[in-house]
């Protein structure tokens, strides 16, 4: 973690914290839920040595970087245009993206809004997903995956207290090394099927742990909530663009363990041609990691990094 600098820069009215190390060409690195800058540790040094500037924020309502109270100030309006003013103000005109979970739906949206700001994109985890016009997210979740549907629960506004009442390090020590394929659900008892003598894996360390629960249990859990909680909100706003495609360089990267690849449906469209129907530039070669689960940037980071390397290289 040598030589990674912290700064907080003023974007689009808020405070960001930005983590960054190195000279060259700007690799920006966007986040999941439950995480932090810190998911990228691996990836800000490896990238640093290689001759790049990696960037990694907080996003909006996570770590040391401002937490609107509103559901309705994280659509992917406001998220994005966070990013536009952070890209400007690290004074180049256009990025390599690197975005997984959360990060890479945001991602997404950039590349669909401003494909101008973007070299090419690498997309760990959530695939391109086009906007359904008569497909309500949330409603839709619902009828498909029930009511304990993980998503569906986020949006309970005692979530928080459900996370409050076993403690933010545990609840995230379950999510980041849960290896459950499928869509995940949250039942009323013991909704993170929380175990105590559960242990780490190597690539996740005590330290790790503490660094993400410490930040955690100082700023809630209800800035990354927030992010399900607009869902519906995005699907209403983002009308005018049903039916665009994504006009950037992509590369995809998944776990085969990873709960989004795995929920039914999901495999038939990133290798049956409908995801390539969407996202004409995306690379032929979608890397399914074997035996890796979700968070294959902490996992398989020299994999990952290696993966990223090899195709941003060629920009």
């Amino acid at each position: 973690m040598e030589g990674i600098e912290h700064r907080t820069v003023n974007v689009n009215g808020i405070n960001m914290h930005v983590a960054e190390k190195g000279q060259g060409p700007v690799v920006l690195f966007l986040h999941g839920f439950p995480e932090l800058w810190y998911t990228w540790r691996h990836q800000l040094v490896a990238f640093a040595d290689l001759g790049y500037r990696a960037v990694a924020p907080d996003l909006r309502g996570y770590g040391d970087t401002d937490a609107p109270a509103e559901a309705a100030s994280y659509t992917c309006f406001h998220v994005v245009g966070d990013l536009v003013a952070l890209i400007e103000s690290l004074g180049v005109e256009s990025v390599f993206l690197v975005a997984h979970d959360w990060g890479a739906m945001i991602g997404w949206y950039l590349c669909l809004f401003r494909p101008d700001l973007v070299k090419a994109y690498v997309c760990l985890s959530v695939p391109f997903r086009p906007r359904h016009p008569k497909m309500k997210p949330i409603p839709t979740m619902r009828a498909f995956f029930g009511d304990d549907y993980y998503m569906c629960r986020f949006q309970d506004p005692g979530m928080e207290d459900e996370i409050a009442k076993y403690g933010s390090e545990a609840v995230l020590k379950k999510i980041l090394t849960d290896r459950k394929p499928g869509p995940p659900c949250l039942p009323k008892e013991n909704p993170f099927g929380i175990s105590p003598d559960s242990k780490l894996p190597s690539w996740l360390s005590q330290d790790d742990l503490k660094y993400y629960s410490t930040k955690f249990d100082q700023k809630g859990f209800t800035g990354g909530l927030n992010y399900y909680r607009a869902l519906d909100l995005n699907w209403e706003l983002t009308a005018a663009w049903t039916g665009a495609k994504v006009k950037v360089p992509v590369k995809f990267m998944v776990g085969e363990l990873d709960l989004v690849y795995t929920t039914p449906g999901m495999k038939e469209y990133v290798h049956g041609g409908g995801f390539k129907k969407d996202v004409p530039m995306l690379d032929e070669d979608v890397v399914v990691m074997e035996g890796a689960a979700h968070f294959i940037n902490q996992e398989r980071a020299q994999d990952t990094n290696s993966h990223i390397h090899g195709f941003i290289n060629k920009f």
